[in-house]
């Protein structure tokens, strides 16, 4: 392993590791990882997924790994971490934003305990107008709910909260 490469460069690769369901976010702005150690024989990431059940972990693991041995030239191990439960509240601003401008609207930010009525004050992400209603907590994948705008006319998804 070449000791210049550092933890700072690791997690600047970990930005191209994008999300296979929404690609313009990265596994560091949806706050995935939650390790990086430099070993003896490369890096140990630990990461853990959106949701439980997310069908897409192993795809996202193996993404981690190529990026990353591609990018710095060293071996990589990923592994869930299964000390951490991921929350909306992991997610970084600049994701939230990248999240409206592709058009599904962001989690709120969480305090407390998560009640249906979060879901039913969601801006809509292209016009702004709070004019919405919840369609179905059900889209079209796990994380994600159904939403009407009444001002633009527009179906629209928004990236459930969790806690």
């Amino acid at each position: 392993m070449s000791q210049t490469i550092s933890i700072a460069a690791v997690y600047e690769s970990l930005e191209h590791v994008m999300d296979p369901e929404i690609p313009v976010l990265s596994v560091i702005d949806l706050g995935m990882i939650t390790g990086v150690d430099m070993v003896a024989d490369g890096v140990h990431i630990k990461m853990i997924p959106t949701f439980a059940a997310c069908p897409a972990v192993s795809y996202i693991q193996h993404n981690i790994k190529t990026v990353v041995e591609n990018e710095l030239g060293i071996a990589v191990t990923v592994e869930i971490d299964k000390q951490v439960h991921w929350e909306s509240n992991r997610m970084t601003d600049a994701a939230k934003e990248k999240l409206k401008n592709f058009g599904i609207a962001p989690p709120q930010i969480l305090e407390g305990e998560v009640r249906a009525e979060i879901m039913l004050h969601t801006p809509c992400p292209h016009c702004g107008s709070e004019q919405t209603y919840l369609r179905s907590p059900f889209g079209s994948t796990l994380c994600r709910a159904i939403h009407f705008c009444k001002s633009c006319g527009q179906v629209f998804e928004q990236f459930k909260p969790l806690e």
